[in-house]
């Protein structure tokens, strides 16, 4: 997992943790967080089946869920970066 240093200097900055501390922080974060939106659809929609939500409500929170979630990014060819860039 790429971590950008600039993080890890900004939360050591901010923290007063060591650089290992930090680096250890930042690391279990983006761990946190590195499930493909689609496993994460799947399994946010199984947890909340359990406790018994019906599908209309369930879709609807995880749109709204997912505005401010974090999530990896696909895996994007070269091909895809450079229609980003370029168009």
């Amino acid at each position: 997992m790429y971590v950008d240093p600039r993080l890890v200097r900004h939360v050591e900055e901010s923290s007063g943790l060591t650089t290992a501390e930090a680096s250890r922080l930042v690391e279990d974060v983006l761990s946190f967080h590195d499930e493909p939106v689609e496993e994460w659809v799947r399994r946010r929609h199984a947890e909340l089946k359990t406790y018994g939500g019906r599908n209309a409500e369930i879709f609807a929170r995880l749109q709204e869920e997912l505005r401010g979630h974090v999530v990896a990014a696909p895996e994007l060819s070269e091909r895809q970066l450079r229609r980003m860039i370029y168009g």
